[in-house]
């Protein structure tokens, strides 16, 4: 099984809703990868970890297998999902088709600038590549910006899945980021979509989305690319997944 530290503070001191606080803390565990694709777990490993009981443990490994980042085994508790590639390709397939879509529509029903501007701020922090903690924080500001342009584009429905694929995303982005710094390439991309949508150019903050999804998609390939031992380990053709041995 895993090894995962326990939460400083314990959970169960933080929030009522122990279920919700346990499903982000796990998530978050996941996508950042302290708990690797393919690990096994078990309830009571991470309920302990978490200061809290097997309960809401439970929940939250319930509402994480709807969301395709653990699978359960009646004899092996639960296992993280491994990311493959052919998940990371239709991940940016489809991030290619509706991210430009949602910037027309929110170009067109006219955008906040300013409050793309000020969520920019967070990306423009930039990050250290291997540096956890700052890849993670810009990762969260980008989720914001991206997000704030699904929200302006007033689609509930296309909010909700940019939202997931955003979520299904971050681990492999996460290993990209670790590869090079494009901080300052993405700072001038954001710069000139905002410019674009503020405009009114909906044909210019179309293309700049596609590329910006584009560039992404090769920074996560490269990665793979260049990391045998995450080839082996964690990206697997999604029809013949290998077996592992319990740690």
């Amino acid at each position: 099984m895993a090894k995962v530290e326990k939460s400083s503070p314990p959970l169960a001191r933080e929030t009522p809703n122990l279920g919700d606080a346990a499903y982000a803390e796990i998530k978050s565990w996941i996508v950042d990868g302290r708990l690797a694709g393919g690990t096994g777990v078990s309830e009571a490993e991470l309920a302990l970890a978490l200061g809290l009981g097997k309960a809401p443990v439970r929940t939250a490994l319930a509402r994480l297998a709807q969301d395709g980042l653990v699978t359960s085994s009646a004899r092996r508790g639960w296992r993280i999902q491994p990311i493959t590639l052919a998940d990371v390709l239709d991940v940016f397939r489809l991030r290619r088709e509706l991210e430009p879509l949602a910037v027309r529509l929110a170009t067109e029903r006219g955008v906040d600038a300013a409050l793309l501007k000020r969520l920019d701020v967070g990306c423009k922090a930039g990050y250290t590549p291997g540096h956890a903690a700052s890849q993670r924080s810009f990762l969260a500001a980008n989720r914001a910006f991206h997000l704030a342009i699904a929200e302006a584009a007033a689609s509930p429905r296309l909010l909700r899945v940019l939202s997931g694929l955003l979520d299904e995303a971050e681990r492999a982005l996460l290993l990209g980021l670790a590869l090079r710094n494009r901080s300052d390439e993405i700072k001038h991309e954001h710069q000139a979509l905002i410019d674009a949508m503020a405009a009114g150019d909906t044909a210019t903050a179309e293309r700049i989305m596609a590329e910006q999804v584009d560039e992404a998609r090769e920074m996560v390939m490269a990665a793979l690319m260049a990391s045998p031992s995450v080839l082996d380990a964690e990206i697997a053709p999604a029809a013949t997944p290998k077996r592992r041995a319990r740690a």
